[in-house]
C-alpha cells in the first residue's frame, strides 16, 4: 500500500505533467490577456475615463468577494489532490459534493450583503459624480448578483487542477476569457451604459462556470452532489479559515490603494493608478500558470518525496524568475512610451512613473507564489495569513501617509516594498516551516539578490541607451545565476531541446 501511494504521488509530481501543466495554464491566461491589451484603449474610449476607473473599481470588488467563502475552494484543491495522492478517490469526489453545497449557501448570503452595501459604497465613500449615481448602484449590484458564480467557478477549476485536467480546463478558458474583454466593447456598440458591461461580465462567468462542471463531470459524476459527505468538510474549514484569511488580506493589499485613492482624490486619479497596476498583474498569468500545476503536484508529494518536492520548488522559481523578470525590464525603462502608445499622452503623463515603480515590485510579487504554494500545500496557510495581516498593518498606513506626501506614485511605491518584503519573507517561513527546501531558498538567492539590485537601479534612470544595455546585462547576470543553481536534469532537457530545434533549424 505505501510503495502503491509513492508511486501515485511520484506520478502526480512528474516533470512532464509539470511542463505540460504550466503551457496549458499559460495558454490559457496568455492568449486572451493579448486581445485584453488590444481591446482596453478601445474600451477606455467607449467608457470616458471616469466610467472607466468605476469599472475597475467594480471588478476590484468581485475580486475581493471570491475570497469570502470560508477558504472552502482554495483547499479543496489541496484536500482532493491529497486524497488522490492516496489512492481515496471516493473520499475526494464526496468531499467536492459537500464543498459545492456550503460554498451556495455562503456565497449567496454574501452577495445578498453586497448589494445591499453597494448603495452606500457609491453613494457616501466613493467620489462619484452625481450623473453618475444611479447607472453606478446598478451596474455593482447586477454584479454583485452574480457574485456566487465567481466563487463556485474557482471551485470547480479547483477540481479541474486537482485532477490535472489543464488541457481541456484552458481549451475552454481561452474562448471564453476571450469573451471576457471583447463582450463588454460589443455590448457598448449597442448599449452605451455600464450596466451592459456588467451583463456581458456576467454571462461569461455564467458560461465558464457551466463549461467546468460538464468536463468535472468526467472525474466526478453529478460533482458528488448525490455522495456529500460534510463530515468530510472539517479538515477543510480548518485549512480554509487561514487559507481565505490570507486571501482576503491579499486582497485587501492588493485593491485597497484605489478605494482610498477614490475616497480620497478623484476617480480620474484611480484610473491613473489602477490602470497601470492591472496592466502589471497580469503578469500573475506566469506565477498562476506554475502555482496551478504545482499545488495538487505538491499536495500529493510533500510527506512521502521531499526531495521531489524541493525540487518541483526550485523549478518552479527559475521557471518564475526567468519569464517575469524580462518583463520588468522592459516596462520600468519603457513605462511612458508604453502607456503612450497603448492609451495616450494623458495616461503617459499621468501613469507613467506608477508604471515604472510597479513594474519593480510585480517580479518579486510574481516570486512570491512559489513559497506561498508551497505553505498552502504543506496544510500552513495560518503563517501566510498572519504575515499578511503584518504587511496590512505596516503598508497601508504606509501607503496612506505616501499618498498624502507624494501624490499616486507614493501609493505605488508602498506597493512595490510591500511586494518584495513579501516574497523574502515568505522564503524564509517556507524554508523554516519545510526544512527539506532549506537549500533550495538559499541557492534561490543567487538569482534573486542580482536582480534585486539591477531593477532597483533601473527605476530611476531616464533615456533608452543605457536602461537596455544594463536590462540585457541584469538579465543575463540572473540567467547565468539561476542556471549555475538548476538540476542537472534539467540542464541536459533544456540542452537537448536546444539541439532538437537548432537540428529543425538546418
Amino acid at each position: 500500500m505505501a510503495e502503491a501511494q509513492i508511486s501515485t504521488s511520484a506520478e502526480r509530481a512528474g516533470g512532464r505533467r509539470l511542463v505540460s501543466g504550466i503551457l496549458w495554464n499559460g495558454l490559457g491566461r496568455g492568449l486572451p490577456l493579448l486581445l485584453a491589451l488590444v481591446i482596453t484603449p478601445f474600451l477606455v474610449g467607449a467608457l470616458g475615463i471616469e466610467r472607466w476607473g468605476l469599472f475597475t473599481l467594480a471588478l476590484a470588488l468581485i475580486g475581493i468577494f471570491g475570497v469570502f467563502d470560508l477558504g472552502l475552494g482554495m483547499a479543496l484543491t489541496r484536500g482532493v489532490s491529497e486524497k488522490l495522492g492516496t489512492g481515496a478517490v471516493e473520499e475526494a469526489r464526496a468531499m467536492i459534493g459537500a464543498t459545492l453545497f456550503a460554498l451556495l449557501g455562503v456565497s449567496a448570503c454574501m452577495a445578498v450583503a453586497l448589494f445591499l452595501f453597494v448603495p452606500f459604497l457609491v453613494g457616501r465613500f466613493l467620489n462619484v459624480p452625481d450623473a453618475l449615481q444611479q447607472e453606478a448602484v446598478i451596474a455593482f449590484q447586477v454584479l454583485a448578483a452574480g457574485a456566487p458564480l465567481v466563487v463556485l467557478n474557482a471551485a470547480l477549476w479547483g477540481v479541474l487542477a486537482a485532477w490535472q485536467r489543464f488541457r481541456l480546463a484552458n481549451l475552454v478558458n481561452i474562448p471564453l476569457n476571450t469573451f471576457y474583454y471583447l463582450g463588454p466593447l460589443l455590448v457598448l456598440f449597442v448599449w452605451d451604459s455600464l450596466i451592459g458591461v456588467m451583463l456581458a461580465v456576467l454571462l461569461v462567468r455564467l458560461l465558464s462556470g457551466s463549461a467546468y462542471a460538464i468536463i468535472a463531470h468526467r472525474d466526478v459524476p453529478g460533482l458528488g452532489l448525490r455522495d456529500a459527505r460534510f463530515a468530510l468538510l472539517r479538515p477543510l474549514l480548518r485549512q480554509g479559515f487561514w487559507m481565505s484569511s490570507s486571501g482576503a488580506l491579499t486582497q485587501l493589499l492588493l485593491y485597497a490603494d484605489r478605494f482610498i485613492i477614490g475616497a480620497m482624490l478623484t476617480l480620474s486619479a484611480v484610473a491613473f493608478y489602477a490602470t497601470p497596476l492591472d496592466l502589471i498583474i497580469r503578469l500573475w498569468i506566469i506565477p498562476v500558470a506554475v502555482v496551478q500545476t504545482l499545488l495538487p503536484a505538491i499536495a500529493s508529494s510533500f510527506r512521502d518525496l521531499p526531495e521531489s518536492t524541493a525540487l518541483l520548488i526550485k523549478r518552479g522559481a527559475l521557471i518564475v524568475t526567468l519569464l517575469a523578470l524580462p518583463a520588468s525590464l522592459v516596462l520600468i525603462p519603457g513605462a511612458e512610451l508604453f502607456l503612450r502608445l497603448w492609451l495616450g499622452e494623458t495616461f503617459a503623463t499621468g501613469g507613467g512613473k506608477v508604471l515604472r515603480i510597479l513594474a519593480f515590485g510585480i517580479f518579486f510579487s510574481c516570486l512570491s507564489f512559489i513559497p506561498g504554494v508551497l505553505l498552502e500545500a504543506i496544510g500552513r496557510p495560518d503563517v501566510t495569513a498572519k504575515f499578511s495581516l503584518l504587511l496590512g498593518v505596516i503598508f497601508l498606513p504606509l501607503s496612506i501617509v505616501l499618498l498624502l506626501w507624494i501624490g499616486i506614485e507614493g501609493a505605488a511605491l508602498a506597493w512595490a516594498a510591500r511586494c518584495l518584503v513579501d516574497c523574502l519573507g515568505r522564503c524564509w517561513l517556507a524554508a523554516r516551516l519545510y526544512p527539506a527546501v532549506r537549500d533550495t531558498m538559499r541557492e534561490l538567492l543567487w538569482p534573486i539578490a542580482p536582480a534585486t539590485l539591477g531593477l532597483a537601479v533601473l527605476v530611476p534612470l531616464g533615456g533608452v541607451a543605457w536602461p537596455a544595455i544594463l536590462a540585457l546585462a541584469i538579465f543575463g547576470l540572473v540567467f547565468a545565476a539561476g542556471w549555475s543553481i538548476a538540476a542537472p536534469q534539467d540542464k541536459a532537457h533544456a540542452l537537448g531541446m536546444i539541439r532538437r530545434i537548432g537540428r529543425r533549424s538546418a
